[in-house]
């Protein structure tokens, strides 16, 4: 490639920035393709340890709203509503809802929780993410 001020020095490359990907790049660590959103056992247990002081029938929403510095951000709700359309997830006892809106933007998404030195948190894998921000919180499609 030749640039204005001559050619690429030949240590630099040329890289193509669409090889980056958000999503996790091992395969085991995708959900099942046809999966609407999926749950993982860390995250079911630590759902079931929030939820067990509040009133039976309590659950966790889960949405995307408009905002955050990529676009769109993650909603969490311990709450008794649930609409008739809402996609259902239960897991070990946790009961997790995905509004049918929402849903359109983490298909395919998996929910985790991890838990280290620097703090603990759920996280959304979600493959049609385009960006995210640094904390994980927003993202863009």
């Amino acid at each position: 490639m030749d640039l204005p001020y001559g050619p690429l020095p030949a240590s630099i490359r040329k890289v193509d920035i669409m090889e980056t990907s958000l999503a996790p790049t091992a395969a085991a660590d995708l959900p099942a393709p046809d999966a609407e959103f999926t749950v993982t056992d860390a995250a079911a247990r630590r759902i079931c340890q929030i939820l067990s002081p509040e009133p039976a029938g309590t659950f966790l929403r889960i949405s995307v709203e408009g905002g955050g510095c990529s676009g769109f951000s993650y909603k969490y709700d311990v709450t008794r509503e649930q609409g008739e359309d809402d996609l259902v997830i239960e897991k070990e006892g946790a009961k997790i809802v995905v509004d049918r809106i929402s849903i359109d933007y983490i298909k395919g998404s998996q929910l985790d929780y991890k838990a280290d030195l620097m703090g603990s948190a759920f996280k959304i894998s979600n493959p049609m993410a385009t960006a995210k921000c640094g904390c994980g919180s927003s993202f863009g499609v």
